[in-house]
């Protein structure tokens, strides 16, 4: 069961992935294109929220959304959000991870891109 307390963060999340992806594809990008845009800025976003509240004490991005939000296409963002807020840059699963989702995104965009 999610904490009430990270519901809004977790629904946020996926409406603006979502939201992203609609408008992306609307505006023309292939829809790999779309969809790796889309869920950038929501996994970039979380990051950061992550970092503010550890520093503040206050409740946490659970660590398998962080993952989920890399894995379903956010990769970018994490990488961009890990680096730029400098958070969970120390624990190895993180980086692991990263780099899984990055080769999974790789294999994906030669597919869509290039089959």
């Amino acid at each position: 069961m999610i904490d009430p307390r990270n519901r809004p963060a977790l629904i946020g999340a996926v409406l603006a992935g979502v939201a992203a992806f609609v408008l992306l594809w609307w505006l023309g990008l292939s829809p790999f294109l779309a969809w790796a845009a889309g869920w950038t800025l929501p996994a970039f976003a979380m990051y950061g929220v992550d970092k503010r509240q550890a520093e503040r004490g206050g409740w946490r991005v659970p660590e398998p959304l962080l993952h989920g939000l890399a894995l379903i296409g956010g990769v970018i963002g994490a990488w961009a959000g890990r680096a730029f807020f400098h958070h969970k840059t120390q624990k190895p699963v993180f980086t692991v991870v990263l780099v899984v989702a990055s080769m999974l995104w790789v294999v994906i965009g030669a597919w869509a891109l290039l089959g």
